[in-house]
C-alpha cells in the first residue's frame, strides 16, 4: 500500500521512482516489521499474561522445562500479524507470488492457533487431534500446489544443487512433491520449537539466505549468471522474507533465554510453510534441505528414533528431537540454542554458495 502510494508520486517527482527497486523496499519492510514488533510485543505479552494464555509442558520432557509452564504462548500471532501489515505495505500487490505466500502464511496460521487455542481451553499439551491437523495442512498445501501446477509460466522442473545441467521434471507429480515440502517445512519448525529462541534463530538465517535467492531468481541478469531458473515476478518475494526476518529478529527479543513468550504452533507451523513455499516458487526446493539442515536434523532425529524403537526397542537418542537429547546429556539451554543457530548460518553460508559453484 505504502509502495503503491509512494511510487505513484514518481510522475511528479523522479525521486519517487527510488520506490520501485526490490532492494529498497526489503530493508523498509523489515525495519517496518522490527519495529512493529518492538512496538506491540510488551502490550501482547501483557494481554497474554492477563488472559492466563500460557504454555502447558508434557509430562515426559526434561524435568527442567516444568519452570517454563505458564509462560505466555500463541506469540506467533504477533508474527503473522506484523509480516502481513509490512508485506502489504512494501510489496507489490499485483505479484501472485505474493498473495499465494500470503494464503499460506495464513491458513497455517489458522491452524496452529486452533491447535494452541484448544491446548488452553483444555489446559494441557494436547491440541488440535494430529489426523485433523495434517488433513488441514495437506488440503492448504494442495491449493498452492494447484495454482502453481496451473500457471502457464510456471515450471515442474527441479533444480539440483552444484548440479547446472541436471533438471528432472516431475511433470503431475510435482503436485505431490510441493505439498510434500509445505507440510514437511511446517511440521520440522514446529519440532525444532522445543528451547527458548531455538526455532526463530534458523527461521532468521534462513528467509536471509531466501532474500537474497528470490531476488537472484526474480532478476533476469542475475538468474542467467547465475546459471538459475529465472522466475518472473518472484524477486518480490525478497520484500516479504523481509518481513519475516524483521519480523523474527523483532520477536527474538522477547523469545530468547529466558524466553517471555512462545510463539506456539500458530508461529511454528505458519513459517515452516513460508519457508517451503518460497523455497518451491524460487525453484530451491531441494536448496531447503540445506537452508533448513537444523530442521532437518531435528525431524530426521523423530523419525529415526521412533523407528528404532518400534523395529528393535531400543533408542537411539535419549529423548528426541535432538536438542532434548543433548539437554539430557547435561547441556545448558542457552548453549545448545547458541550451538544449533552457529550450525545454521554455516548451512545457509554453504547454501548461498551453491548459486555460484554449478
Amino acid at each position: 500500500m505504502i509502495y503503491h502510494l509512494l511510487y505513484s508520486l514518481h510522475e511528479y517527482n523522479s525521486f519517487f521512482n527510488v520506490f520501485r527497486y526490490i532492494t529498497l523496499r526489503t530493508i523498509y519492510a523489515m525495519l517496518t516489521a522490527l519495529i512493529l514488533c518492538f512496538m506491540v510485543g510488551p502490550y501482547m505479552i501483557e494481554f497474554l499474561k492477563k488472559y492466563q494464555i500460557g504454555q502447558y509442558i508434557r509430562d515426559e520432557g526434561p524435568s527442567h522445562h516444568l519452570a517454563k509452564k505458564g509462560t505466555p504462548t500463541m506469540g506467533g500471532v504477533l508474527i503473522i500479524t506484523v509480516v502481513l501489515f509490512a508485506t502489504l505495505a512494501w510489496a507489490d500487490l499485483k505479484d501472485i507470488y505474493v498473495w499465494l505466500v500470503l494464503f499460506v502464511l495464513v491458513g497455517f496460521g489458522i491452524i496452529g492457533f486452533l491447535d494452541d487455542y484448544l491446548k488452553v481451553v483444555r489446559k494441557k499439551n494436547d491440541g488440535l487431534a494430529g489426523r485433523y491437523k495434517f488433513t488441514l495442512q495437506i488440503v492448504v498445501a494442495s491449493i498452492i500446489a494447484a495454482v502453481l501446477y496451473s500457471l502457464p509460466a510456471y515450471s515442474t522442473k527441479l533444480s539440483v544443487p552444484f548440479l547446472k545441467n541436471i533438471h528432472p521434471d516431475l511433470g503431475w507429480f510435482y503436485i505431490i512433491f510441493v505439498i510434500f515440502i509445505i507440510v514437511g517445512t511446517s511440521n520440522a519448525v514446529n519440532l525444532t520449537d522445543g528451547l527458548d529462541g531455538l526455532a526463530i534463530g534458523p527461521v532468521i538465517v534462513s528467509t536471509l539466505v531466501f532474500i537474497i535467492i528470490t531476488y537472484a531468481a526474480g532478476n533476469a541478469k542475475i538468474s542467467t549468471y547465475l546459471l538459475i531458473p529465472f522466475i518472473n515476478g518472484s524477486g518480490e518475494l525478497a520484500v516479504l522474507c523481509g518481513a519475516v526476518f524483521g519480523a523474527s529478529l523483532g520477536f527474538l527479543w522477547f523469545n530468547t533465554y529466558p524466553a517471555s513468550v512462545f510463539m506456539g504452533d500458530v508461529g511454528s507451523l505458519p513459517l515452516g510453510a513460508l519457508l517451503g513455499s518460497v523455497a518451491v516458487i524460487s525453484k530451491h526446493e531441494l536448496l531447503l534441505v540445506i537452508v533448513g539442515g537444523i530442521f532437518v536434523l531435528e525431524t530426521v532425529s523423530v523419525i529415526t528414533q521412533v523407528a528404532s524403537y518400534k523395529i528393535s526397542g531400543t533408542r537411539i537418542f535419549l529423548m528426541a528431537p535432538l536438542h532434548h537429547h543433548y539437554e539430557l546429556k547435561g547441556w545448558q539451554e542457552p548453549k545448545i540454542i547458541v550451538r544449533f543457530w552457529i550450525i545454521a548460518i554455516i548451512l545457509g553460508l554453504v547454501a548461498l554458495s551453491t548459486l555460484k559453484l554449478r
